[in-house]
């Protein structure tokens, strides 16, 4: 069986990853296999991957709002553009989660020009430059040129003194974090030079969607109770994440919900975490 991927690229049929990706929605197995089960009879040869999600998500949501929220944890994120403003807000987040203290949207000077920096992140007197690297589609790889511009960048900051958190900080890291994923080139190219990569599935044990999942960091973007524009309304808000809003309901009144889909809302919220929690 032929499906036909955003980009038009046309795959063999990848069942188990499929059921994979149906399971860490936290949905139980016998729920997964009748879901697999009804798409295997649907299904035809070069059918879009996206109907196949589609339908997977509409069956999911029959389950539970929480299980499809998971299932759309990664499509969630691109709602974090176009720009990729609130992408960088969301990982300086993932980063403070570990104990970093951040800053968003700076303006250093180098030694021959000045740079504009996602993230700057401290920890143990060490600094370092987060350069987010947001694409609007999952199917987007970021190559190698990304992390050879990059690297000459902090090349440009290091070994300098900036006013950060006092008067004379010096950067001594660089990230690169993007939503999608490395090519193997890129990934080469930054082991050699030294860079830290951060992507949706690499480093393999410690990616993005393993930091969201054990932190439980999930953004307001991937809960079914609201809409588009609600969504894009809690984030001029500065409510990123899903904890937020449980522990600030007053955000969902603020963007003009009622109260019987405040509850809702907040039910699938409090549902998502307790999934994290177990």
């Amino acid at each position: 069986m032929k499906v036909v991927k955003h980009s038009g690229i046309v795959v063999d049929f990848d069942a188990s990853k499929l059921r994979k990706s149906l399971l860490k929605s936290g949905a139980n197995q016998d729920v997964v296999e009748a879901i697999m089960q009804h798409i295997n009879n649907v299904i035809y040869d070069g059918i879009p991957t996206k109907q196949i999600y589609k339908i997977a998500f509409g069956l999911l949501k029959k389950e539970s709002n929480s299980f499809a929220a998971q299932y759309n944890l990664r499509d969630a994120i691109l709602l974090l553009g176009p720009a990729g403003f609130y992408f960088e807000k969301f990982i300086a987040r993932i980063f403070e989660s570990e104990g970093f203290t951040t800053q968003t949207n700076l303006t250093l000077n180098g030694k021959c020009v000045s740079h504009e920096i996602d993230v700057v992140l401290k920890k143990d007197n060490q600094i370092s430059m987060v350069e987010c690297k947001f694409h609007s589609s999952n199917e987007v790889r970021t190559d190698v040129k990304v992390p050879m511009y990059i690297l000459s960048r902090f090349n440009d900051l290091k070994d300098k003194n900036h006013i950060i958190y006092s008067k004379k900080d010096q950067i001594s890291n660089c990230w690169i974090v993007t939503n999608s994923r490395f090519t193997l080139d890129a990934i080469t190219f930054a082991h050699c030079s030294g860079l830290n990569l951060l992507s949706w599935d690499y480093p393999k044990n410690n990616n993005l969607r393993t930091k969201i999942d054990q932190k439980g960091l999930y953004p307001t973007t991937c809960l079914t109770t609201l809409t588009r524009s609600e969504k894009d309304r809690l984030l001029t808000l500065n409510c990123l994440l899903v904890v937020d809003l449980i522990k600030n309901p007053e955000f969902l009144e603020q963007i003009g919900l009622s109260s019987i889909r405040m509850k809702n809302v907040i039910k699938e919220a409090t549902s998502l975490c307790n999934y994290f929690k177990s």
